[in-house]
């Protein structure tokens, strides 16, 4: 996937009027997980012009692809670029000044924060804003079989290499009445710095620390199956295979079947409500500045409905830029995706989960120190 000069007249038409319908349609639906008013004001500040770039995430393409849309509406003038090209390749190209802004399923490293900022001004620093949450799923192509249910270290041992047919006695065990083939499974995982696999991979090392012994990561551990670029490689090598088996984005796994995961001993549907849940639950990360909201996730949450295996994705900007009309734009694109109309469409297009009132609250203060 490519998403470059998004934004035709058509597509701003068709988003804007989803951006609207859409939080008005959704507002009573999913009250705990709607964005406050607030993170909305800086879209209907005065239009600014000017063209912005971004690099990052594929898990966010979809809604990238919607905001710009949505703020090229209000924005005549402005012109967002952006290249799903993965999370790490996001945040080299902002730390080296290639992209005005980053799309990140994972926030700067300790390591990153202390990097010298090319687009940003002199003694300023990248900062991490929360902008998309949404659940990671177990998407899967097998012969015969439309239901699947999976704990962590069934997932655990697949993905690593020690279950290696789909009638294994763990799978078979979470499955009893399944017919599950003697087939071998294909493993498909990302071969690029992809955010999605560090949450991934995270969540396996702490729910399934007996059998995944790697440490989280943002490339993939193991040298098992078979690797693709980006969450659209990852979903068409499963299609294109039968018995095979990903992590993805939920946005990305389309007509692909998505595995239920045991959690609390319950086996539990996929949801943008459950990732949300656990995502409110979790704490901030310690020992950054107060506009760096990286989150902590608490991959243990248990409750009903929680779907612990979620990723939380940034726009990473500068607090202040050497340029003052980029900051200007960066800041007015990082408010509408914050707001009630951004994450409405993005919850719509991309099956996300709309900020909490209280996380859109914090955001739009942190919008609101971009220079």
């Amino acid at each position: 996937m490519n998403i470059k000069r998004v934004g035709s007249l058509a597509a701003i038409a068709m988003v804007g009027v989803i951006a609207l319908s859409a939080c008005a349609s959704n507002e009573s639906s999913t009250p705990a997980s709607s964005s406050s008013s607030s993170a909305g004001s800086s879209a209907s500040s005065a239009p600014v012009s000017g063209t912005i770039n971004g690099i990052g995430s594929s898990a966010q393409g979809v809604a990238e692809t919607t905001w710009a849309a949505g703020f090229q509406q209000a924005n005549p003038d402005a012109t967002v670029n952006y290249d799903p090209q993965g999370s790490g390749a996001g945040r080299t190209s902002f730390i080296s000044g290639a992209a005005n802004f980053a799309g990140s399923d994972a926030a700067l490293s300790t390591t990153e924060l202390a990097s010298t900022f090319q687009s940003c001004a002199a003694g300023g620093k990248g900062i991490d804003l929360p902008v998309y949450i949404s659940p990671i799923g177990i998407a899967f192509n097998v012969s015969g079989v439309t239901s699947l249910t999976l704990d962590a270290s069934t997932i655990a041992g697949i993905f690593k290499g020690d279950i290696k047919t789909w009638d294994d006695a763990a799978i078979k065990k979470l499955n009893p009445d399944a017919k599950l083939p003697s087939a071998a499974i294909t493993v498909v995982h990302r071969s690029d710095d992809s955010g999605t696999t560090f949450n991934f991979t995270q969540y396996l090392a702490s729910q399934a620390t007996s059998t995944w012994t790697a440490p989280a990561s943002q490339t993939f551990p193991y040298s098992v199956g078979d690797a693709a670029k980006g969450t659209s490689g990852v979903a068409d090598a499963v299609k294109n295979a039968t018995n095979s088996i990903t992590y993805i984005d939920e946005s990305g796994a389309g007509t692909l079947p998505i595995a239920k995961l045991v959690v609390g001993g319950t086996a539990t549907t996929i949801s943008a409500k459950g990732a949300a849940a656990v995502v409110a639950k979790s704490p901030l990360e310690t020992g950054r500045a107060a506009n760096d909201l990286a989150i902590n996730i608490d991959r243990t949450a248990s409750a009903k409905g929680d779907w612990p295996m979620v990723l939380v994705s940034y726009l990473i900007t500068c607090d202040t830029y050497k340029d003052s009309a980029v900051g200007t734009e960066v800041k007015a694109f990082a408010g509408y995706a914050a707001s009630d109309a951004g994450q409405q469409a993005a919850a719509e297009q991309a099956k996300s989960a709309p900020l909490t009132s209280t996380l859109a609250a914090d955001v739009a203060k942190a919008v609101a120190t971009i220079k």
